[in-house]
């Protein structure tokens, strides 16, 4: 078997920058310059445009596989966000403008938003929470959730946001893991329509989180002032968070941390069942999402920058909170579904309040090409002037519809790939410098080393293989949670002196990267090693699809042969004859050794609350096997459905 991927789909489209936008474009051919010369003086250089309250003595000590960035130095990340800019003009300007599912809307300047996060700080310190301490966020995306996440940074408290959308049982673990005093949530939260009963869900998981001595409840349930019925309160634990506020100055000093504090942890997925804690500290982190929000997004001041995530999320962390903030950004938030009440509500929360910077998921955009084109088009997107992409590889067909009918053919495109434990943005265009390739993220962040290897950790020049990390970044994290040893093994011990977290990639003869997923989805047919992204990828170039996912199913012959799950646009219906053109089409794009043996449709299809496609649920499917595990399912029923669909197309 070969060492390394077989790369099958080719794609020739090129987008230069245009004259116009390179010409005021934050970004310049001289940062990759800068870097390549002295990769250390250029992060220090980007650390330079922060606020210290003690300057570092050494910019990185690494000894591998741990790090510590900008050693000796102190400063303060709400103070960052927040503080140094209430001398100037952007103290009456908007920093946070948020609207709810229902169509609420507040409007907080950061002198505003400065106010409301020291008064949380104090109210914290109120409650014995002292530096170190860890505080557990379980809310919906409203503006309390960054004024939580502030407040923590501010004090030196450290905090483990939850996902609102997570079951009780995930809030316990977090919560236990993390041993966390306070817990901050919600009555509720709106999702399609309905409350999500946050503080019943709450009340649940501290049933059994010994070490919550607190609980403050964000009343977000719209209603008179003071009207408290909708969540049950315990006397000595739960505290209103308006009433706490209330209570307590606006006054408050920052922290001064140690570059190498922590500043929070963020639970992901585990292969062993247990989510890990992944650590992120201040100096490095606060960096390196600086430095990418500015130059990636091209960030300009009268800017309204959108980033779709929850909070919940590390996107959400890094660029919804703390890397905008930190640039006097002004962002834009949303609490609920894209299609709720329509499947036009993004556009019309675009057209509204003149979204200038849109940055979103590729589950997300084929979403909206499955709707089609009318729900764009019925708005006014002219405010837009660059789009970007995160969470996983974009099909270039879903690059391409984003780039006509979102961008209207003007905005620049940002592919991006990176990942909770990098903090943030890893390879990725820079507007206005770098060409793109539809599907491709590109080239490296300056300062950033990756190098593609093969089985046997050979650096490879171009072709396919594994994506590596070469050398430390600022924003990587530094550990697992009180599991030192889990972290050298999850991602040090594959490649020894490389960090890997599982991605496959393929560089082509420019240099420019092309990821291929999880290397967990890499399938071995007839010998041939064959990534289910360019396969998926070939299946979305068809015009009847939107949506595809493909897996691997024992075969006698080739070990694996390719099933994929499809979801077609709404002008499409399922056939026989639509099956054997999507077969055929596979096989004209890339080869008939990608040519699926099965094909599945689907009216949807089974994924995480992050938006992931659950591949080895269909896997399951596609085998006949047990469903397995559906807890973090968005929709358990999905899986229902495409059982059903796989046991009566094999009848």
């Amino acid at each position: 078997m070969s060492d390394q991927l077989d790369t099958l789909l080719s794609e020739q489209r090129r987008f230069s920058p245009a004259s116009t936008f390179a010409a005021d474009a934050n970004g310049t051919p001289a940062l990759y310059e800068s870097a390549a010369r002295d990769r250390e003086a250029f992060w220090a250089e980007q650390a330079g445009t922060l606020e210290w309250i003690r300057p570092w003595d050494r910019v990185l000590d690494w000894t591998p596989p741990h790090a510590k960035w900008f050693v000796g130095g102190k400063l303060n990340v709400a103070a960052n966000c927040l503080d140094r800019h209430l001398t100037g003009p952007l103290r009456n300007t908007a920093a946070l403008v948020w609207e709810g599912e229902p169509g609420d809307r507040r409007v907080l300047t950061y002198w505003d938003l400065a106010r409301e996060v020291r008064r949380a700080a104090n109210a914290l310190k109120q409650l014995g929470v002292r530096k170190g301490d860890r505080v557990a966020i379980y809310l919906p995306m409203v503006p309390e959730a960054a004024m939580a996440m502030l407040a923590c940074a501010r004090i030196g408290a450290v905090h483990s946001v939850i996902f609102g959308g997570f079951s009780a049982e995930s809030v316990r673990d977090r919560v236990n893991d993390a041993k966390a005093r306070v817990l901050i949530t919600a009555d509720g939260g709106y999702r399609r329509g309905q409350v999500v009963p946050l503080k019943r869900m709450a009340d649940q998981a501290m049933a059994e989180a010994p070490s919550i001595e607190h609980c403050i409840v964000v009343q977000r349930r719209p209603g008179s002032p003071g009207d408290e019925s909708f969540a049950t309160m315990k006397e000595g634990r739960d505290h209103w968070w308006h009433r706490l506020l209330d209570s307590v100055s606006s006054e408050s000093e920052p922290e001064a941390m140690d570059a190498e504090d922590l500043l929070f942890i963020l639970y992901t997925s585990g292969t062993t069942g247990k989510p890990k804690g992944i650590v992120h500290t201040t100096g490095g982190y606060l960096t390196q999402v600086a430095a990418t929000t500015k130059y990636v997004f091209d960030l300009k001041p009268a800017d309204v920058f959108w980033c779709t995530a929850d909070i919940g999320w590390v996107t959400g962390h890094s660029y919804v909170v703390y890397g905008p903030l930190a640039n006097g950004a002004t962002v834009f938030m949303y609490e609920g579904a894209p299609d709720w009440p329509e499947r036009d509500r993004f556009w019309s929360l675009v057209e509204t309040h003149g979204v200038t910077i849109l940055y979103t998921a590729p589950t997300a955009i084929r979403a909206f090409m499955k709707w089609g084109t009318d729900h764009p088009a019925r708005h006014d997107l002219s405010t837009l002037r660059l789009l970007g992409s995160v969470g996983e590889p974009i099909n270039p067909e879903a690059w391409m519809w984003y780039q006509a009918h979102i961008g209207g053919g003007r905005c620049p495109i940002v592919d991006t790939w990176w990942q909770t434990e990098t903090g943030g943005i890893m390879i990725t265009p820079l507007p206005g410098v770098t060409t793109t390739k539809p599907g491709s993220a590109t080239i490296p962040f300056p300062g950033i080393v990756a190098e593609l290897v093969n089985d046997a950790g050979t650096v490879l020049p171009q072709g396919g293989g594994f994506l590596t990390l070469a050398a430390p970044w600022p924003g990587m994290l530094r550990t697992i949670y009180g599991d030192d040893a889990r972290y050298q093994e999850t991602y040090w011990s594959r490649f020894p002196g490389r960090y890997f977290a599982g991605d496959g990639a393929k560089v082509d003869e420019d240099g420019y990267w092309w990821i291929l997923g999880r290397v967990d989805d890499v399938l071995n047919v007839a010998g041939h090693r064959i990534g289910t992204m360019e396969v998926e990828s070939a299946l979305v170039e068809h015009p009847a699809v939107a949506e595809a996912a493909v897996v691997g199913k024992s075969h006698d012959l080739k070990g694996q042969a390719l099933a994929a799950f499809v979801t077609l646009k709404d002008s499409h219906q399922p056939s026989a004859g639509l099956k054997d053109d999507l077969k055929a089409h596979v096989a004209q794009k890339i080869g008939a050794i990608a040519r699926p043996d099965d094909i599945f449709f689907s009216a949807d299809l089974p994924k995480t609350r992050s938006g992931k496609i659950m591949r080895r649920l269909l896997k399951d499917i596609a085998e006949g096997r047990a469903l397995g595990d559906t807890t973090t399912l968005a929709d358990p029923a999905v899986v229902s459905r495409l059982k059903d669909t796989y046991e009566s197309q094999e009848a």
